[in-house]
């Protein structure tokens, strides 16, 4: 080898070695994520802190997100979750919930009736059964097994609203003006593992037997521990139609940032229905510890948890 070529040879290959050196270090320097992290769908600041509590003691992303649906589901005054909730047009509270954790696993209880925390039903599916999804007395049956103690749910101001409205029985699922709705939630554990639920009274007035999107693992809620995780709320039929926590969990899978895959999963339903007349909200986060929220209309908000301090804001929306 001649003496030029040589040198010429040497020097490009400590430019590469450097090169290298350099981006590790880069990405040794580079901020680690932040766990643990709860985000749930609008002003759940109480459901927050329960569950940052939660996973401070237990350090799981799955008893996070259990203890934080607890607080609306116990919540005399929310009338869209639990005990206290709007009933259906026949006079039921009925209720639905899943969750999910960071093995794929899952369980859901749908149409359940007469306990107050559907999501802990949930759970008892997902770890004690070898199904998914229980329903209507199947699932008041097996929570009654499991020790679960059966309660009135329908309280005397939700009975009075929902003897208000049968003078006119008009059903009319409008975009939201309360300002809450659902609750879902996802987080990221002390370990970085991601896990959702959701929980729900449904739809007020709703005819009885209707079940909406809350239950059903990839519309409400769906986690995959190689990327990330999405929950929704809203109108669930929309939801449903277009699978969309399973939707924005497989595009983030193929790049999209949280924030991008939940304006991608909107653009999914206006692209293809009318809707000036509701909403729905979508929340995600990845495996770095970043997150988005995207809605069709102006008004959702979501609460964030990260070390420690918990706040709300107010999602972006595509009818500006």
């Amino acid at each position: 080898m001649k003496r030029r070529t040589f040198i010429q040879q040497t020097s490009a290959l400590a430019g590469i070695s450097a090169l290298a050196a350099n981006q590790t270090q880069a990405q040794n320097s580079a901020p680690a994520a932040e766990f643990p992290i709860i985000i749930s769908t609008w002003n759940n600041v109480k459901a927050n802190e329960a569950a940052w509590a939660m996973v401070q003691k237990t350090g799981r992303a799955l008893d996070a997100v259990e203890a934080g649906a607890w607080v609306p589901e116990a919540d005399p005054n929310e009338i869209t979750v639990g005990y206290g909730g709007l009933p259906d047009r026949d006079g039921h509270v009925t209720l639905d919930a899943c969750i999910m954790d960071e093995k794929g696993n899952a369980g859901s209880v749908t149409f359940l009736e007469g306990i107050m925390h559907p999501i802990s039903v949930a759970r008892a599916v997902m770890e004690k059964t070898p199904h998914v999804m229980l329903s209507g007395e199947g699932a008041l049956q097996f929570a009654l097994s499991q020790g679960f103690k059966k309660q009135n749910l329908l309280t005397e101001s939700s009975k009075k609203a929902w003897l208000k409205w049968k003078k006119e029985s008009k059903y009319e699922p409008k975009v939201n003006i309360e300002r809450h709705d659902t609750i879902g939630l996802l987080a990221l554990g002390t370990k970085g593992e991601v896990s959702g639920a959701c929980t729900t009274s449904g739809m007020a007035y709703k005819m009885h037997g209707r079940v909406g999107d809350s239950p059903v693992i990839g519309a409400a809620v769906f986690c995959d521990d190689e990327v990330g995780g999405a929950c929704a709320t809203g109108l669930g039929e929309f939801v449903l139609k277009t699978l969309g926590s399973f939707l924005i969990v497989e595009l983030m899978r193929n790049g999209h940032t949280p924030q991008q895959a939940c304006e991608a999963a909107i653009m999914r339903i206006v692209k293809r229905y009318n809707y000036k007349e509701f909403q729905i909200g979508y929340l995600a986060v990845n495996k770095k510890g970043e997150y988005g929220a995207y809605s069709i209309q102006k008004g959702f908000s979501y609460t964030l948890t990260k070390e420690g301090v918990t706040k709300v804001y107010e999602s972006d929306y595509y009818m500006k």
